[in-house]
């Protein structure tokens, strides 16, 4: 590895968008950064390929302040992420936030980039019954915590980018997210998000921003920068699926509550963060402007460019007999 080179710690490089940061430094081989693989496993498949890209693959896990310490040893600077999904926890969330900034600081990096999201609370107070209050003090648990967290970075002085992330497109390769079969025999895509367009993002295109972020360098220091491909309405992205399902997909913009009483794991969390993006539409989509976005990341794809690529990875129910 060349010293000449300024070495980016990525958290959860084994996962979706710490490991498309790993990539997208990995595309540019001539460029002025070097990848470090952070995972708990660095023996693991995934690992082992991140290796083969030219990673150097370093075992850390972000319960554990000191190994952060130790992986950030010596790296010019870091992203850092935390994973909600994993364990429904806001408190570990907020807690391995905290011992991330904690280990910037100590290690003395020059530029951090938190991937992060609003504090919903500063829009929806807890006394607002407008939308059910979850754990007795959030409205949106995996939303609220990192916007939370942002004020650990601030206040130890850590230099932050604060990289304000949307809806995964990716989320649709779930059969809970992806059209569904009706009992008339009708494919419906269902979301909560009435006449609202939702911000979304291909999640490699994460990553490939915060490359953009990183060559920026200084100026970035500071900035909230929104990712997102497109902003789409329902009846938009119905349409989208219509075209790949071959036949039509209507959109069911059911209301926040019943989203709420579906009842998968995080479906009260995902309810209300969906009631969120429909009720401060304006605030959500104006901190996600496209063209800024594209301005770091040329590549950013489309809805429809990027279902293309994964149709093949999404599950329609086909018509019944």
């Amino acid at each position: 590895m060349s010293s000449q080179k300024r070495v980016i710690a990525v958290v959860g490089a084994t996962g979706a968008q710490g490991g498309g940061l790993v990539r997208a430094i990995a595309a540019h081989p001539h460029g002025v950064f070097q990848a470090r693989a952070i995972t708990r496993n660095a023996d693991s498949p995934a690992a082992k390929e991140l290796r083969a890209l030219g990673a150097e693959v370093v075992a850390a896990d972000i319960d554990d302040e000191a190994s952060l310490r130790r992986a950030f040893e010596g790296a010019y600077g870091a992203y850092c992420v935390t994973f909600f999904w994993h364990h429904f926890s806001p408190e570990k969330e907020t807690g391995q936030a905290r011992a991330m900034a904690r280990a910037a600081r100590e290690m003395g990096l020059q530029h951090v980039i938190w991937s992060t999201m609003e504090d919903t609370r500063r829009w929806m107070p807890l006394s607002d019954t407008r939308m059910p209050t979850l754990h007795g003090k959030y409205k949106v648990p995996h939303l609220d915590a990192k916007g939370e967290a942002d004020a650990y970075f601030t206040e130890l002085g850590v230099p932050t980018t604060f990289l304000l992330t949307s809806f995964y497109w990716e989320n649709f390769f779930q059969p809970g997210m992806a059209p569904r079969r009706e009992d008339s025999g009708g494919l419906a895509l269902t979301l909560p998000m009435g006449a609202a367009k939702l911000p979304g993002v291909a999640v490699e295109d994460i990553g490939r921003t915060a490359y953009g972020i990183l060559e920026r360098g200084a100026e970035m220091i500071g900035a909230r920068i929104g990712v997102a491909g497109e902003h789409l309405g329902g009846n938009e992205m119905a349409a989208a699926f219509s075209a790949i399902a071959g036949e039509e997909v209507r959109y069911d913009a059911v209301e926040p509550d019943a989203y709420r009483r579906f009842g998968f794991p995080g479906a009260d969390d995902l309810g209300n963060m969906f009631q969120f993006k429909r009720d401060f539409e304006a605030d959500f989509r104006g901190a996600r402007d496209v063209a800024r976005a594209r301005a770091l990341n040329p590549s950013l794809r489309s809805f429809a460019a990027w279902l293309a690529e994964n149709q093949g990875r999404i599950v329609i129910p086909p018509p019944r007999a």
